[in-house]
C-alpha cells in the first residue's frame, strides 16, 4: 500500500528524529491506525563526513556515518511499523493535503502530510517545491545553501520542512531537534490540538 498519513523525505538527523518520535506514538489512541513512512535517502547527508564530538551523549570520535546506520537500525528495532523506503530519490511533491503525491524515481506515494528533511544544497530540485526555495538565512552566503520558506516549519498546508533546510544552522543537535519539533506538531494535530510530547520513563 502506497498511502501514508505522514511521509518523511530524508533519512539524516532531522528525518530520523521525526520518524522516531512519530513511531513512539503508535501505541497512543490518537495515533491508532496512522501509517508513517520515511524515504531513507542518506547519500548526500553531511553526516557522512562528520565527527560528532560536541553532541551531548555521544562519545568522542563518534562518526556521523555510524549514526546514520544506527539510526535506521534503531527505527527498525523500536518502531518496525514505520515503513522504511530505501534507494529511492524524490522527484516531485505535488497536489494538496490530504492527497499529496510524492513521486520518486521508482514509485508514487500519496500522503496527508509530508515532511521534507533533506540537505540545503543549491542542487535541490524537487518539482512542486521550487517556488519555496530562497537563500539560506543562517549560513554564510558564499556557501550558496538554500532553504524552504516556512512559518514554524510549515511550508504550506500538509507540507513541513525540518532541519537545515528549514533555515536552521548546520549543527547536528539543532537539526535533530527541528525534526522532533515537527513530529510533536504533527502529534498535536492528531491529538485534537492538545500539545503532545512522548516521553519514556524508568519503571
Amino acid at each position: 500500500m502506497n498511502s501514508f498519513d505522514v511521509l518523511i523525505i530524508g533519512g539524516s538527523a532531522a528525518g530520523l528524529s521525526c520518524a522516531l518520535i512519530l513511531g513512539s506514538a503508535k501505541g497512543k489512541p490518537f495515533a491508532e491506525g496512522k501509517r508513517i513512512g520515511i524515504i531513507t535517502h542518506q547519500k548526500s547527508s553531511a553526516l557522512n563526513t562528520a565527527e560528532l564530538n560536541n553532541v551531548l551523549g555521544f562519545k568522542k570520535g563518534t562518526k556521523g556515518a555510524d549514526v546514520l546506520k544506527e539510526g535506521l537500525n534503531q527505527l527498525t528495532d523500536l518502531y518496525p511499523d514505520v515503513v522504511q523506503i530505501d534507494k529511492e530519490k524524490v522527484l516531485s511533491v505535488t497536489g494538496e493535503s490530504p492527497n499529496i503525491i510524492v513521486t520518486t524515481n521508482k514509485n508514487e506515494y500519496v500522503a496527508t502530510t509530508v515532511v521534507v528533511a533533506v540537505g540545503p544544497s543549491n542542487m535541490f530540485a524537487i518539482e512542486g517545491l521550487m517556488q519555496y526555495v530562497v537563500p539560506h538565512k543562517s549560513i554564510p552566503a558564499q556557501k550558496e545553501k538554500i532553504m524552504l520558506k516556512n512559518s514554524n516549519h510549515l511550508v504550506t498546508e500538509g507540507i513541513f520542512v525540518a532541519g537545515v533546510l528549514a533555515g536552521w544552522r548546520s549543527q547536528y543537535a539543532i537539526a535533530a531537534g527541528s525534526g522532533a519539533q515537527v513530529a510533536t506538531d504533527i502529534l498535536t494535530s492528531w491529538n485534537q490540538g492538545n500539545h503532545t510530547m512522548i516521553h519514556d520513563v524508568i519503571a
